[in-house]
């Protein structure tokens, strides 16, 4: 079950990271838009994926951090639907699972 912990650890730092960047992206930390309009509609263009890129890194570190406070509290490899043991190599597949595979095809 360490392995796993330190899986999903390792995957949080690294949306962590994801997400800064996205941030700096949307902030323009690296610069303002161009002052060609061609070129201000490519970068328009490049928020919108950024902004779909660090919805889904949000979801997903959500998911982490929700499978991690479970396997803090012992719970880890139980489905939080039904109770049952989730397939281990479900969880080797999805780390961040919290249900088994009856319980997410539901």
């Amino acid at each position: 079950m360490s392995n796993r912990k330190s899986e999903l650890e390792t995957l949080r730092a690294d949306l962590k990271a994801r997400l800064a960047k996205y941030e700096a992206h949307q902030h323009r930390q690296d610069g303002a838009l161009e002052k060609d309009s061609e070129e201000q509609a490519v970068q328009t263009q490049n928020d919108e994926v950024v902004d779909s890129l660090e919805t889904e890194t949000r979801i997903e570190l959500a998911q982490i951090e929700r499978a991690l406070e479970r396997l803090a509290n012992g719970l880890g490899d139980e489905c939080e639907s039904c109770g049952e043991e989730i397939d281990p190599r479900r969880l080797q597949v999805l780390p961040y699972t919290t249900v088994c595979v009856k319980c997410a095809d539901e």
